[in-house]
């Protein structure tokens, strides 16, 4: 069972790098939503879903 969460967490990760990578987001804003996923993974991941880019709290 942790191995099918850690690969849905790598999935997870990887997914929201590439969101970001392509977002319209200047690059410094791009390195540090990537540092912060990478860094802290489920936390970077909510906190990216709740205020990156595109989000619903930003509308």
């Amino acid at each position: 069972m942790r191995n099918i969460l850690g690969l849905v967490i790598l999935a997870l990760v990887i997914y929201a790098i590439v969101m970001i990578v392509q977002s319209s987001a200047p690059t410094l804003h791009k390195v540090l939503w990537s540092l912060l996923v990478l860094i802290l993974p489920v936390i970077g991941l909510i906190i990216w879903g709740l205020m990156g880019p595109g989000s619903p709290l930003k509308r």
